[in-house]
C-alpha cells in the first residue's frame, strides 16, 4: 500500500481523539483571534509546546473569518500529541430564536461538512454565548434569557451530534443560582459546561478551594436527574497571574472525587502571549 494512502488511514481513524474519561480531569484552553495568533512561523508548535509544558490537552480555537477549515493543519499537529481541538464559536444574540440563532447553526453545520471531506477534524464545538452581556440581562437574578440559552445549547448539541462531535458552553456563575427548574433546564442542555470563576473576592488558595466546592455543590443541590452535564472550571490570567498553575492544581485536589467535576480550563492563550 503507497505511504500517502496509509499515513491517510491512520489518520482518518485517530482524527477525533476520545474526550476525558470519566473521573480524569480534562485541562483546557482558549485561543481567541487564531488568525493573527498562528501568523508568525512556528506560531502552531509554539501552542503545542505550550500545552505539553502545562498539561493542557484540550484547546479551543477560535474559527476564523476564513472558515474552520483553515484550522486543518493546526487541527493534524495537536492531534499528534493527543490534544483535543474544539471550534471556538461565540455570540451575544444567539439565545433568541432569528437571524443570530441561525447564524451559530450555519456556523456548527459548516464545521460538520468539514468532517465529510476532510481528514484533520474537530473533536467537538465549544459555545461562548453571553447573552448576560446585554443590558436587559445584567442583574444576579435576571435569568430571563436561560430558556432561550437552553434551546441554542439544545439545537447546537442536534446539529453536532451528525458528526459524533461533543458540545461545551461557558456559563456565568449566576446561572448557578437559580431555582431548581432552571439550573435543572441548563444541565440537561448539554453534556459538559464550564463555569466562569472570575473575579472572586481574593486570589487567595483558600477562596477557590470553597468557591469552586460551593458552586458545584449549588450547581447540583435537589438534582437527581440521569445524564446531568459535567462542569469545569474556569479560571484567567487577570486574577492569578504566574499563580495559575497552582491554582489548577489546587482544583484538580479539591474536587477530583466529584463526579460532576470536568475538570480545569484556562482564558486565555492571548494573555501568555501578550506577556512575552
Amino acid at each position: 500500500m503507497p505511504f500517502n494512502r496509509l499515513s491517510a488511514i491512520l489518520l482518518g481513524a485517530s482524527a477525533l481523539l476520545p474526550s476525558a474519561a470519566e473521573g480524569t480531569p480534562i485541562h483546557g484552553l482558549w485561543v481567541w483571534k487564531s488568525a493573527a495568533v498562528l501568523a508568525p512561523a512556528g506560531a502552531a508548535e509554539s501552542l503545542r509546546d505550550f500545552c505539553r509544558t502545562q498539561g493542557i490537552d484540550e484547546v479551543y480555537v477560535a474559527v476564523p473569518a476564513s472558515g474552520a477549515a483553515a484550522l486543518g493543519p493546526l487541527i493534524a499537529l495537536l492531534h499528534r500529541s493527543q490534544i483535543r481541538v474544539e471550534a471556538l464559536l461565540s455570540s451575544t444574540d444567539a439565545d433568541e430564536r432569528g437571524r443570530h440563532r441561525q447564524e451559530l447553526l450555519d456556523r456548527v453545520r459548516a464545521i460538520v461538512a468539514l468532517h465529510r471531506g476532510h481528514e484533520e477534524r474537530f473533536d467537538g464545538i465549544h459555545l461562548d454565548i453571553e447573552p448576560q452581556q446585554r443590558p436587559e440581562n445584567k442583574g444576579t437574578g435576571n435569568l430571563a434569557f436561560l430558556p432561550g440559552l437552553a434551546e441554542a445549547f439544545r439545537e447546537v448539541r442536534a446539529v453536532a451530534s451528525q458528526a459524533h462531535l461533543t458540545v461545551n458552553a461557558d456559563i456565568p456563575e449566576k446561572l448557578l443560582k437559580g431555582s431548581l427548574a432552571e439550573r435543572r433546564l441548563l444541565l440537561t442542555s448539554l453534556p459538559r459546561l464550564t463555569l466562569m470563576l472570575y473575579e472572586l473576592s481574593s486570589p487567595d488558595e483558600e477562596v477557590l478551594r470553597a468557591a469552586s466546592r460551593k458552586y458545584l455543590d449549588r450547581a447540583y443541590e435537589g438534582l437527581d436527574d440521569p445524564n446531568l452535564a459535567r462542569m469545569a472550571i474556569a479560571l484567567r490570567t487577570a486574577d492569578y497571574g504566574d499563580r495559575l498553575p497552582a491554582m489548577f492544581q489546587l482544583l484538580d485536589e479539591a474536587n477530583r472525587a466529584d463526579p460532576h467535576y470536568l475538570g480545569w480550563s484556562r482564558h486565555c492563550y492571548n494573555d501568555v502571549l501578550a506577556e512575552r
